[in-house]
């Protein structure tokens, strides 16, 4: 079962290499790496900083804010 495991995880992990190589086209793999890196820290800032104004806005009862926001 185990080994089982262990091919089915190796062979999605080759399915996505090439979709991933599919997907850069002639880009460079660090370039690219760059950037898809870059996309998901601001969407990381993004979300934190909306939940925490979401947050704040909710404790001091300004929900005007929120109807905004959404």
């Amino acid at each position: 079962m185990n080994k089982q495991k262990e091919q089915e995880r190796a062979e999605l992990h080759k399915t996505i290499w090439h979709i991933a190589n599919d997907l850069r086209g002639s880009v460079d793999g660090w370039d690219f790496k760059s950037y898809v890196l870059g996309i998901l820290f601001y969407r990381f800032i993004s979300e934190n900083l909306t939940s925490y104004l979401n947050e704040d806005e909710r404790r001091t009862g300004n929900l005007d804010l929120l109807k905004v926001m959404r």
